[in-house]
């Protein structure tokens, strides 16, 4: 079969809500410790990695908050904690994302292995 032949009587028309994407979502997480001033995320996916993420911006002393539909909003004003536990990156490669903007705000940062 080399084409499909579709005959139909009314024109397709209409919006398809699209979710962001985990691997743009993850670095733009990390990027939010850049500022103290609150940072809005939309269209954030609900999956495990972002939720691991946002633990690990809780542990170094981020406020985050989640919305039902998909805004993420990062307050960085105290980063307290430079530190990212084994328990939290062991599931996740994207958490040497937080080294940069740690070492910019707080002039240290330290993640497991």
């Amino acid at each position: 079969m080399e084409k499909f032949l579709i005959k139909g009587g009314a024109p397709l028309e209409g919006e398809v809500p699209v979710s962001g994407a985990k691997n743009s979502a993850l670095p733009a997480l990390a990027a939010c410790l850049l500022t103290d001033e609150a940072v809005t995320l939309r269209r954030v996916p609900r999956v495990r990695d972002i939720r691991t993420m946002e633990r690990l911006l809780e542990h170094i002393g981020a406020g985050v908050e989640r919305s039902d539909n998909g805004r993420v909003t990062v307050q960085a004003s105290v980063l307290a904690n430079p530190e990212a536990p084994y328990d939290l990156v062991k599931t996740m490669r994207a958490s040497s994302l937080v080294l940069g903007p740690l070492v910019a705000r707080t002039g240290r940062a330290r993640v497991s292995l």
